[in-house]
């Protein structure tokens, strides 16, 4: 929840701008790194989820790792303070410049997700004189109950290695001469909100594929079960921490660990959503025939979800908590100022009676973001805001420009 006193400070900001809680983030990735240690599982958090330096900063200084889908956000974990050791790195189209950096890098493994990417790693490894610590990701052909964007683990998809490939998988495994199998990667989907119900059905199937592997003479040191757990986005305030303990929970016990083996969690959205609000500012009031439109300043450029994905995000009116005794109610279409149809934040939303001017708040939006923002119609990138840095109140009103 925004701090009432904060935002007073907002009106000195020009708008929109992302606002981060860091004491929420600071209790969120506190209560995921005591879990981690109480069950026993290694957690690296998804860095595509938010790449703000001084988010990934807080992060890496919990002992938490990092799980990277790019070259430049291996780069950027290790610049922010994530040991090679600790960093993963998955994504079906690595190029090679991304394998050799991380190679050099020395990583604690490459999730490779097709048997080419195996060889071509191999290969890469065994002409620098270097060694690739690999861990497969394998596709369990789940339905996540999940957006069809967002869902990875379907029998025919583009990420991970499916079941008709296994026994050519531990063939070539036994044939690279330059990898070092590490274990078996998996991935589901993302926003999955029936925690028990499909995190125990992953774990059920991830147990049956480890016995196939195992069965092939294939030892798996590494099981990681990916990420997925999704938030409350409707009512954030309820649910700032996510369901963090009942996520390890349903992997423990569903799953039979072998001894010493080593499970990982790969949390993104769950760490940094509920911290993130993007603030907005009324433009314009607009009355229909059937319909009243509040026209923002943020549009889907700095926040692509709603527009892409049909996505909900609570939406506030800041300002009117200074209306004393005023608490007159209307529906808005909430709209934003790019030139496309469906940029909508939201429709039929019932606010309090708004005027040109007013903050808005668009809540849990401190992942996927930020960091998904473009300069469609040459719009400028939305900056960010730290709580912690609010009482310099001076400093922001030199760095942004005024309304």
């Amino acid at each position: 929840m925004i701090d009432p006193a904060f935002i007073e400070k907002f009106e000195q900001i020009a708008t929109p701008f992302y606002y981060y809680d860091m004491e929420l983030l600071g209790h969120t990735v506190d209560t995921l790194a005591s879990l981690s240690r109480k069950y026993g599982i290694d957690v690296h958090y998804a860095v595509k989820a938010n790449v703000e330096r001084r988010i990934l900063e807080t992060i890496a200084g919990s002992g938490i790792g990092a799980d990277c889908v790019s070259g430049n956000e291996v780069r950027r974990a290790l610049e922010c303070g994530f040991p090679a050791g600790r960093i993963v790195f998955a994504g079906v189209g690595k190029s090679d410049r991304e394998i050799h950096e991380a190679l050099n890098a020395g990583i604690e493994a490459f999730n490779c997700e097709s048997l080419h990417e195996i060889y071509v790693i191999n290969a890469m490894a065994a002409a620098f004189g270097l060694r690739a610590r690999v861990a497969a990701r394998i596709n369990p052909n789940i339905d996540a109950h999940t957006h069809k964007y967002v869902t990875t683990g379907l029998f025919e998809n583009k990420f991970g290695i499916a079941r008709h490939e296994f026994d050519a998988m531990v063939d070539l495994l036994g044939r690279c001469g330059n990898i070092d199998f590490t274990g078996l990667h998996f991935h589901i989907g993302s926003q999955i909100t029936e925690v028990r119900d499909v995190f125990s059905l992953e774990a059920r199937r991830v147990d049956e594929i480890i016995s196939y592997f195992e069965d092939k003479g294939l030892k798996v040191d590494n099981v990681d079960f990916g990420g997925g757990l999704g938030i409350d986005y409707e009512d954030p305030d309820s649910c700032p921490v996510a369901p963090f303990e009942d996520w390890f929970r349903t992997i423990i016990s569903g799953y039979r660990r072998r001894p010493g083996q080593r499970l990982h969690l790969e949390p993104g959205r769950s760490v940094v959503a509920q911290c993130g609000t993007l603030i907005s500012r009324v433009l314009f009031v607009k009355s229909g025939e059937t319909k009243n439109f509040l026209i923002l300043d943020a549009g889907m450029n700095d926040l692509i979800r709603p527009a892409l994905y049909g996505a909900y995000h609570k939406i506030e009116n800041l300002s009117s908590c200074f209306r004393k005794g005023f608490s007159e109610m209307q529906a808005y279409d909430v709209v934003g100022p790019v030139c496309e149809s469906s940029d909508v934040w939201g429709q039929g939303r019932l606010l309090p009676l708004s005027v040109r001017g007013d903050l808005m708040a668009i809540r849990s939006a401190g992942a996927y973001g930020q960091v998904m923002a473009s300069r469609y119609n040459l719009r400028d990138f939305a900056p960010a805001v730290f709580s912690d840095e609010l009482e310099n109140a001076p400093h922001f009103i030199d760095y942004f420009k005024r309304l």
